[in-house]
């Protein structure tokens, strides 16, 4: 196995982006109306973590078939270091009530795109 820090450093001397960000998998945990009871201070939680910068992306997952979901959420945070991400998993009223488990682990982004697509006119936004 590699340590962490000597593969960060290794993908970066070969030109990778070497993007360390945070992802936790959030699991129901107690009965569907518990998570319900928690879902509008989780949604107020992500919003303010979203105006922060500390949240990259969340939302639903389906099943392995792409047809049902499943209730297995993933959320994708800006951190400076798994500590401070598992204090913003820990912090989301999900986690704290209980209603939600979740998982951590950092994800190293090296390559891919992101393409956004901003028209001014008609004040659509669109990325892909």
């Amino acid at each position: 196995m590699v340590a962490w820090t000597d593969y960060k450093a290794e993908a970066k001397s070969r030109g990778a982006l070497a993007l360390e960000l945070y992802v936790a998998t959030s699991i129901p945990a107690k009965a569907s109306e518990d998570v319900k009871a928690s879902l509008p201070a989780h949604l107020a939680y992500q919003a303010k973590l979203e105006a922060d910068g500390s949240l990259a992306f969340a939302g639903p997952m389906s099943d392995e078939t792409g047809e049902h979901m499943q209730g297995m959420g993933l959320i994708i945070y800006r951190a400076d270091s798994l500590e401070a991400a598992q204090a913003l998993a820990k912090a989301d009223p999900m986690h704290q009530s209980g209603a939600r488990a979740y998982t951590m682990r950092r994800w190293m982004i090296n390559e891919g795109s992101v393409s956004l697509h901003v028209g001014l006119s008609t004040k659509n936004i669109s990325m892909t």
